[in-house]
Order: structure tokens, then C-alpha cells, then sequence
């Protein structure tokens, strides 16, 4: 304390209550017919929203009303020209007032509804759609004005097309419906909307051929997409994530995809899919193995071509996933099972090695993953460079500094070239990741250990099921006539009945007496 000077007791200060924020539970229920009323309660859901929009007017000069309406979410050449100016300055309605007499006498905008529910209001104001409230009036005329900017529409980047359409979905729902609906252009084609999060209110769209798919799998996607309970969805991998069966399995039970035309193949199939708005990725179910090891081009090159590249696909998986374990069983338990040359020459090879094989193996392992992923989230100019380059000198100077052996880089590199070849990303995760414990059972027990856990993750994904389907079918549980699209690809006039799993309500796709004959020879010979 200073000389002459006195302490001032320090008052304790109230604890300051943090404010609750404003939900739409706060709202009433009820549009009031009082104007003024209506505005504040939107001026408090609205309040500090630098992008909101309240613009009073007069329809006709004479009946006050109010536009709101979101900077941004609207087309504001659209909300000035189609809906404020025609009742600001038009003949006033003759007949109905308020809403109904703006809908049918004076606003030209081709998507319209009236609600007296003041959240719907709210709700469709932040969805791009524009509100007028009117003096007197209980009702709220909503025209559609929406005009966000938004990303075209462009080939997909994740799912290469070599022979097929190269558009992709966006991050805009509706224009994923009017992609599919080009594409199947049936009245069959349902599509059900829903709004998940309790925040974001994400638009959810589920789409199905209605006659084709089994209402059982309907009404269960439907089950499972309303039991969310979450504050908001950025991407369709949160609902996939939460209505998969089997969340702990390194398989996904659940199909994602940003082509419309593999949605629409599978739609006709039986299948459900599940689009989400703000992401170009749609959800299929219930999924299966294989059809994330095909790809399109399967079946719009010729069916031999569809078949050998089929082959050399299951051939990338089995290498990716059983090569590095059995390179590390012959070579610690197994050397009598290599020709003694190439015995010889993987020991001279290894002779400087200072690590055992197994950890070896990861370490070249974890480095290629770890250079790939730097390569996927470094800008694209530079990602290439670096997971090319890295891998080939960090692979030659491991071997000249005498860490790893050439053979190991060999067998690595070649891994790591078969798992470019699975076309989903999310199967690939998968088979990559299995790996490691097959390695580490490998490194244990020799080829008893890698048989072990091979056996192990068949038993697993012979075990799942996807929205009661089979994961594995028609291999496990065997369906034989369903084999000509898994093992082989036949042509399509062979393809008469759709698949068993996951079922469908018209089994036929190729009526008997509509089958294709084959072409006759030159000279009237067939």
C-alpha cells in the first residue's frame, strides 16, 4: 500500500448470465394478424444476422406488408422483378386477399405456398425462398426465389470415367434429383425429402423405383434416417456413419458414390439411395463387396473386356492385401519354399539389414501410406511430385544406406501399385488397413498365422450384412445364378433377372419373349 493512500474494498461482482440463444421453440406456432407482432418476433430470430433482409411495402399503396428474405440464398433480381414489384406497383388482387390473392392474381413466380405456421416460415426463408407477411392476414405467401451460387456440374475426380457420362453430382441436392430424373424418366421414381440436424437442418432426399424395390428395405432406411439425433450434417459421411450396421467393421456396409449413373444402375437393381445436400456424395444400400470392386466401364465396354479387367482388379486385392505377410512367412519360417537362387539373393540382399523382417516390412509399410497420404492433401501440382519422388528416393536411400533390403522395396512397390487398382476408396481403405494385422500374424506364425487371419476376415465379412443383405452374397450365401456378374461379366441379354440381394418386387428385367437373337452370318447362315 502506498503512503496517503486508502484500499477500496472490492465489491464482489454479480456473475454476469450468459444469454440463451433464440431458437424456433421460442417462435409461436401461429402466424399473428397483427404486422407488428410478426416483425419483431422475426427481428428476434434474425437478430445480429448481418444478411438478413426486412423490406416494408405497401401492396397497392394502400395494405402494409413485409418481404423477408436472406442476402445470398435468394436470386434478388428474382425476389425484386417477380415478387415485390408486381404488388407493389400491379392492380391490387380483385378477389381473395393476402396470400391466396398474391398467388393466384398477382405474383408470377412459378413456385408458391401459403402457411399460417410460423416456423415453416422461418424455415423456408432459410432454405432461399422469400416471405410476405400482410396486415390483417394470418397467412404467408412463400414464392421460391432461390439463386446461391453453386458448383458446376464436372467429372468426378474420386471415380475416373474412361468410357461413360462424365458428370458428376454437386453439393446442390436438386440438381442430384434432376440428374437421376434425366436418367430415369419414370413417374416410378420416388423421391422423399426429410431435414436431419437439429442446427443445420440439412435437406435428406431418399430416392427408390417404387415397384421395384421391396418397401421392407424402404421403410428401413427410413427408420434408421429418422433415429438421427444430431445438431448438424456437413457431409453424407455423418448419416452414413450412423446408419451402417456394422460401424466397427473396416468394410463399408454402406455404398457412397458421386455418379449418377452408378445410382441409377443400382436404383434399378433394387437398391435405395440416400442424397444429401452441400455434398456431391450419394449414399447406396445395402452395399456389397463386389459391386465396390466393379466399376462401370465394366458394363459399357464389351462383357470379355468387363471380365479380364474384372480379374485384374481381384488379382490388385489379393496381392495388396496378401503379399507383404507372405513375403515376411517364407522369409523368416519359410526359405525352403523360395529356389535356392532366389534364396541367395534375397540373403545377400539382406546380410546388412539391421532389423528383423517384419520390422522391416512395416517400416517400409508406413512410410508409402504415410507418403501417399501427404500426397492426397498436398495441392495437387505438388501431391504428385512429392508421393512419386518421395517414394523413389527415400526407397533408394533406404536401400544404400543398408536399412531395408532391394526384394522389400520391390515387394512394397508392387503392393503398393495393386491398391490403385480398387476403384472405391472406402473398400480400399479397408484392404489396405487389413494388411498390417495379416503382417504382424504372418511374423508370428508363418503361413499358419497368415492362414489364420485370412480365415479371420472371412469369417468376418462373410458374417455382415448391409440393411439385411448379405455383404459377400452371392459368394456367401452361394446363389449360383447370380455368379455371371461377380466372377465374369456375361452379356447383357443374358442378364434377364435382377440380382436376388437385395431383392425386388419385379425380378425380371428381360421379358422372355423380348430377348435379343443373335445376329445371322453373311450368306443367311445363323
Amino acid at each position: 500500500m502506498l503512503f496517503g493512500q486508502k484500499t477500496r474494498k472490492s465489491t464482489p461482482q454479480k456473475k454476469k448470465q450468459d444469454r440463451l440463444p433464440f431458437t424456433l421453440s421460442d417462435v409461436p406456432s401461429e402466424v399473428s394478424s397483427d404486422l407488428k407482432e410478426n416483425e419483431q418476433n422475426i427481428k428476434r430470430v434474425f437478430e445480429q444476422c448481418s444478411d438478413f433482409i426486412l423490406r416494408p411495402f405497401r401492396i397497392n399503396g394502400e395494405t402494409q406488408a413485409l418481404l423477408i428474405c436472406i442476402d445470398g440464398l435468394v436470386n434478388q433480381q428474382l425476389v425484386d422483378e417477380l415478387v415485390l414489384k408486381p404488388p407493389m406497383y400491379d392492380a391490387a388482387p380483385k378477389g381473395e386477399g393476402g396470400a391466396e390473392g398474391l398467388r393466384q392474381e398477382t405474383v408470377p413466380a412459378a413456385q408458391t405456398q401459403i402457411t399460417g405456421d410460423f416456423k415453416k416460415v422461418i424455415e423456408a426463408v432459410l432454405y432461399g425462398e422469400a416471405a410476405i407477411f400482410v396486415e390483417g392476414r394470418t397467412d404467408v405467401f412463400l414464392a421460391d426465389a432461390k439463386g446461391w451460387t453453386m458448383r458446376a456440374i464436372e467429372e468426378p475426380e474420386t471415380q475416373t470415367v474412361i468410357r461413360g457420362p462424365r458428370e458428376g453430382f454437386n453439393e446442390n441436392i436438386r440438381t442430384g434429383t434432376a440428374m437421376l430424373r434425366k436418367r430415369l424418366r419414370t413417374p416410378r421414381l420416388k423421391m422423399e425429402s426429410l431435414n436431419i440436424g437439429d442446427v443445420s437442418h440439412t435437406s435428406v432426399v431418399i430416392t427408390y423405383i417404387d415397384g421395384i424395390v421391396q418397401d421392407s428395405l424402404v421403410q428401413e432406411v427410413r427408420d434408421r434416417l429418422k433415429r438421427i439425433a444430431i445438431d448438424g450434417v456437413m457431409d453424407s459421411g455423418y448419416i452414413e456413419e450412423m446408419i451402417e450396421d456394422a460401424p466397427f467393421s473396416p468394410f463399408p456396409t454402406v455404398y457412397n458414390t458421386e455418379r449418377p449413373d452408378i445410382v441409377a444402375a443400382n436404383l434399378l437393381e433394387g437398391r435405395v439411395a440416400v442424397l444429401v445436400d452441400n455434398t456431391p456424395f450419394a449414399l447406396v444400400m445395402p452395399a456389397n463387396f463386389w459391386n465396390s470392386v466393379s466399376v462401370n466401364e465394366d458394363y459399357y465396354e464389351r462383357f470379355w473386356v468387363g471380365t479380364v479387367v474384372r480379374w485384374i482388379r481381384y488379382l490388385g486385392v489379393a496381392t495388396t492385401l496378401f503379399l507383404p505377410g507372405l513375403y515376411v512367412s517364407i522369409v523368416t519360417f519359410h526359405q525352403e519354399m523360395l529356389p535356392t537362387s532366389l534364396l541367395f539373393s534375397i540373403a545377400s540382399a539382406r546380410e546388412g539389414v539391421p532389423f528383423p523382417v517384419i520390422i522391416e516390412v512395416l517400416l517400409m509399410e508406413i512410410t508409402f501410406e504415410g507418403l501417399r497420404e501427404a500426397g492426397l492433401r498436398l495441392p495437387r501440382q505438388v501431391g504428385q511430385a512429392v508421393s512419386i519422388v518421395g517414394a523413389l528416393v527415400i526407397g533408394q536411400a533406404a536401400v544404400q544406406a543398408g536399412i531395408v533390403s532391394a526384394p522389400l522395396v520391390i515387394v512394397v512397390s508392387i503392393t503398393g501399385i495393386a491398391s490403385f487398382t480398387i476403384p472405391d476408396y472406402s473398400a480400399g481403405l479397408a484392404v489396405r488397413f487389413l494388411r498390417f494385422p495379416l503382417i504382424f500374424a504372418a511374423g508370428t506364425a508363418g503361413l499358419y498365422g497368415l492362414t489364420l487371419g485370412v480365415l479371420f476376415i472371412l469369417l468376418h465379412v462373410c458374417g455382415l450384412r448391409s440393411f439385411g443383405a448379405p455383404y459377400f452374397s452371392p459368394v456367401a450365401p452361394l446363389t449360383v445364378s447370380n455368379l455371371k456378374d461377380v466372377l465374369i461379366r456375361v452379356p447383357w441379354w443374358s442378364m434377364r433377372r435382377r440380382p436376388t440381394q437385395p431383392g425386388s418386387n419385379e425380378p425380371v428385367r428381360i421379358p422372355a419373349g423380348q430377348m435379343p437373337k443373335p445376329p445371322k452370318k453373311p450368306g443367311g447362315e445363323s
